[in-house]
């Protein structure tokens, strides 16, 4: 060991090497089981090579696009109103990654089965280093079969799914690819969407409309073109909105102001005034939560892969230094209360993924699978539900694990913390998810049933399962539905029951502690609470490739 110089105070010791690179599709041997069992396993090649690319370059780039907040320029320094929106050079190179490698279009420009799974893993990868950047890609993916409603849009959808970023503020015609925002919120509204004021105005063209009126969340700004809701002579509409109109002019709206945002913080939102912005009309009048509700599928969907991400770097992160760290005399992961805290962890994580990637199949499978879609229907409710509400706490957990180094940027940890709340509200928060259960279970009973063929496959393995069954079947079967009152309960009750059904029916080394703990009640409130008898480093080790 070379001897200190001179003005050194101390030796650096006893700290964990660099945490990447590191391969994050190798490392993730349930991202890799779910999705081949769900059909997506002949894209595991586009997926490795993401997987390497995510947990190595994309990482590193994380920081400086994270910590380099947007900014919003409204004028140029001659006056002139411009509205642009100005990010790290970082930030650009992610998207411009994530986007030729199939993170928006996969789905779309592949279109075979197991495409919408792959394209699920590729954002769950995605989202580990880059949540922000999830979002633009996320709506741009989703917009697609909105704009599929309106047949004279064809071109906007080769330039949504094309494997081209141009972050350039011009003509979408110039460019081979686009990405596509969303402004569906107001300030009186919120998620009662049918509360907008947004006035649509037709005109003498057809589909040809003028929009004066506001968006209180006007995701991705810089977007070459946005989804918006607006009231027309017929009712709430859909439209699409371009920062450019047909004739070549800069179209008429103005950003007031970018979000001030808890996390989220290489993403820009913002507010805008519509006055007399020029929109093309997706749908018929009268008919715009229709025709954009499945656009509002896909990013719930993708808000639950998000919050399952999470948890996943937060537990990487955990393991990386725990193992990699000396205290009292032993490696902090060989402390028998630390094993619990990790081993719990890992469980938590391995059942929102198995969820999440069950959900891709179904709306994979949906357009030709009537079982499939109405599964895909009601538990895309059930997931986003419960997988975002697990993940602040989940992501504060790992953070304990680090000690006080998990509250410092460098290690991720504060970034993932502040993005963890997000998924639970964007999309429609807790209490509207289960509202929408409520809703699907009286309306559409044959979602309740595909539900309950979903719990069945299961039936028979675990005897606490088979009680949850038991006593979810009324609920399912349509004999009963809860009330309001009880709405949350009962959807975090089908939330535990199918992610234990799905951990049995694919032998997960994870189910039997699962069922034990989330379903026959053998746990605290707390993590790190599991019964002495499990052999926690097995389930470590299912979670830990370092």
């Amino acid at each position: 060991m070379d001897p200190l110089p001179p003005f050194a105070t101390h030796r650096v010791e006893n700290q964990p090497p660099e945490f990447a690179p590191r391969d994050l599709w190798q490392d993730d041997a349930a991202l890799r089981e779910a999705v081949v069992r769900e059909g997506g396993g002949d894209f595991a090649e586009t997926l490795a090579t993401y997987g390497a690319l995510a947990g190595d370059e994309l990482y590193r780039l994380s920081f400086d696009a994270h910590r380099d907040r947007p900014r919003l320029r409204t004028h140029d320094r001659f006056g002139n109103r411009i509205d642009l929106v100005e990010f790290h050079p970082n930030y650009h190179r992610i998207m411009q990654a994530a986007i030729e490698h199939g993170v928006a279009g996969l789905s779309w420009t592949q279109p075979r089965p197991g495409a919408h799974v792959a394209r699920a893993a590729l954002s769950y990868l995605h989202h580990q280093v880059e949540p922000g950047t999830s979002c633009p890609l996320t709506m741009t993916h989703a917009a697609v079969p909105v704009l599929r409603h309106a047949p004279d849009l064809v071109g906007w959808e080769g330039k949504a799914t094309s494997p081209f970023y141009d972050p350039r503020d011009i003509v979408g015609d110039q460019k081979l690819g686009i990405t596509i925002g969303m402004g569906m919120t107001e300030k009186q509204g919120g998620s009662d969407v049918r509360a907008n004021r947004t006035v649509a105005t037709a005109l003498s063209g057809e589909n040809e409309y003028r929009l004066v009126g506001h968006k209180w969340f006007f995701s991705a700004p810089m977007s070459d073109a946005f989804l918006v809701l607006a009231q027309a002579t017929g009712g709430l509409t859909c439209f699409l909105l371009p920062r450019w109109t047909p004739d070549g002019q800069k179209n008429s709206f103005a950003l007031m102001r970018l979000k001030d945002k808890l996390g989220d913080w290489s993403n820009a939102s913002s507010e805008v005034e519509f006055m007399d912005a020029w929109a093309y009309r997706i749908g018929d009048e009268g008919r715009g939560v229709a025709t954009i509700i499945e656009m509002v599928m896909l990013t719930r969907l993708d808000c639950m892969l998000g919050a399952a991400a999470e948890m996943r770097m937060a537990l990487a992160q955990a393991m990386h230094h725990t193992h990699h760290r000396m205290t009292f005399g032993k490696r902090l992961a060989d402390h028998a209360l630390m094993r619990n805290v990790l081993a719990d962890l890992a469980i938590e994580a391995e059942a929102a993924i198995v969820l999440a990637m069950r959900v891709a199949r179904a709306v994979d499978r949906a357009p030709y699978d009537p079982q499939e879609a109405a599964f895909a229907r009601i538990a895309t409710a059930v997931g986003k539900y419960w997988v975002c509400r697990r993940a602040p706490g989940f992501v504060n957990e790992a953070q304990e694990c680090l000690g006080g180094a998990g509250y410092v940027e460098e290690s991720l940890l504060p970034r993932l913390y502040r993005q963890a709340p997000l998924n639970s509200i964007w999309e429609g928060s807790g209490n509207i998810q289960c509202l929408d259960v409520l809703r699907a279970l009286q309306r559409e009973p044959h979602t309740g049933r595909a539900l309950l063929a979903e719990l069945e496959a299961a039936q028979n393995v675990d005897p606490d399962l088979d009680t949850e069954i038991a006593e979810l079947r009324p609920v399912l079967e349509g004999r009963t539905v809860p009330g309001e009152v009880e709405a949350r309960r009962w959807v975090e009750a089908l939330a535990l029951a199918l992610q234990a059904s799905l951990l049995l029916r694919n032998d997960s080394p994870m189910a039997a502690a699962f069922c034990s703990t989330r379903i026959g009640g053998d746990h605290g409130n707390a993590y790190g609470t599991l019964p002495r008898d499990f052999e926690l480093g097995s389930l470590i080790g299912r979670a830990w490739n370092g």
